[in-house]
């Protein structure tokens, strides 16, 4: 089984009932396949009030001004994972590939995939060879889980479930992105990886800058500015470290992580109106940036003993947003002579329980949040819609039928607040099912 499908199970279903440590294994002359995966499917029920406020960023959906009660289908946290693999040994390297399609459930209109209309979307999140040996360690080359950020969201209960945010179309739900960390997201990279020192081990590596997207205020009653940062000649350049334990009955991980990248100047400012439609703008150009270097570090463990399971997770950013890497980490500043992009601080971290009942049913709660302050110098009266927290309450149980099978139900409580302090909430309930093979 693929290694992030791997690390998830470990994180977010307990050991004794997850799923294999290997997907359907077929010798092939030098090489041994691997084809692996996972299928799941969830129907959410959402209670959404959204008409308190406009929340630019909030999980919660910000166009409406209704309270609405809402059914959906489609996948949770992680999509449908079909893996293929392999690895062999040549030249006294462990040599290995893997590419991944993740096909989508959701489904919300008649007709869907006839005459070539889309039927819940198709991602393709992994292409990457490594090559190695556990002398020296080993070298990834390709498309993969970034390294900043990723065990804060293999950790995630709600990485087997829905969490947040479920829609009828799109690829996956939002688990507890955006209210608790930052997404690690998927990413073309060059990384290493040392060997395992009895428990520690690290990774550094670059990766693909993200060009920086930001709400710099309103505009009037109908239309929001939004800018664009151009794309810079530098690589983003990430780290994580970690030490895994098991001992005295007790077992665990603590880990360390960081990501900086440049950012450039805004290139142009775009205005987007209420319909989400982008219209051609000349309202300014080449907006010098204050703070070129956008970064974000963060600190997590998790604790297992006698079927009770901890985990605590904090991260603090500049310039890098709440939720999406590089987006809406930057404000406009107005107090010099011309306007500037500033950086905005951005922190948060989630706390989660779980206990393994006698059914070997796994419950668990958990809270979360994610924050986002104003740039220095930024206009407060522009940007009182901009997203000031969004946070989340989760409560779930996730049983294993077979050491494949796991059944799930959760119940999360969201609030998407601006930096007014008026916010919108919603209730959202999902239950269904995660095969991994």
């Amino acid at each position: 089984m693929n290694k992030n499908i791997k690390l998830a199970v470990a994180g977010a279903i307990l050991a004794a009932a997850s799923a294999a440590q290997a997907g359907i294994v077929i010798p092939a002359g030098d090489w041994t396949l691997d084809v692996s995966g996972n299928v799941n499917a969830y129907t959410s029920w959402s209670s959404t009030d959204n008409s308190k406020a406009s929340v630019v960023g909030g999980l919660v959906n910000p166009t409406g001004s209704t309270t609405q009660t809402v059914n959906t289908f489609g996948n949770g946290l992680l999509p449908n994972f079909l893996s293929f693999g392999g690895t062999t040994r040549q030249n006294d390297l462990d040599v290995a590939f893997l590419i991944s399609l993740q096909p989508g459930s959701a489904s919300s209109a008649a007709l869907q995939g006839v005459g070539g209309s889309n039927n819940g979307g198709l991602n393709n999140r992994q292409a990457y060879i490594t090559f190695g040996d556990k002398s020296w360690g080993s070298v990834k080359v390709g498309k993969d889980l970034g390294i900043f950020a990723s065990d804060a969201i293999l950790s995630d209960m709600t990485l087997l479930g829905v969490g947040s945010a479920a829609t009828a179309s799109g690829n996956t739900s939002l688990g507890r992105i955006g209210a608790g960390y930052i997404y690690a997201d998927w990413k073309p990279q060059i990384a290493y990886t040392t060997p395992n020192f009895s428990g520690f081990q690290a990774t550094v590596g670059i990766s693909q800058a993200f060009k920086a997207t930001t709400y710099v205020g309103n505009a009037g009653t109908s239309y929001d500015f939004y800018g664009s940062t151009a794309q810079t000649a530098s690589p983003a350049y990430e780290g994580k470290a970690s030490y895994a334990f098991n001992a005295n009955g007790v077992d665990g991980k603590l880990w360390v992580s960081g990501i900086a990248q440049k950012t450039g100047a805004a290139s142009t400012v775009s205005v987007t109106d209420t319909s989400n439609v982008v219209h051609t703008s000349t309202i300014a150009t080449g907006i010098k940036n204050n703070d070129p270097i956008a970064y974000a570090v963060d600190i997590g463990g998790n604790a297992n003993v006698a079927g009770f399971g901890l985990t605590a997770y904090g991260y603090y950013g500049e310039g890098i947003g709440s939720e999406g890497q590089m987006v809406n980490g930057y404000g406009v500043n107005t107090t010099g002579a011309a306007n500037a992009l500033s950086e905005r601080t951005s922190y948060g971290g989630y706390v989660q329980a779980t206990y393994i009942l006698p059914t070997k049913t796994k419950a668990g709660i958990s809270w979360g949040e994610s924050k986002l302050d104003r740039a220095d110098g930024e206009n407060a009266a522009n940007t009182n819609t901009l997203m000031r927290k969004n946070d989340m309450w989760t409560a779930g149980l996730y049983h294993p039928l077979t050491k494949h099978l796991n059944l799930v139900g959760e119940y999360s409580y969201v609030r998407s607040q601006n930096q007014l302090g008026s916010e919108n909430n919603s209730n959202i309930g999902s239950v269904g099912a995660i095969l991994f093979f």
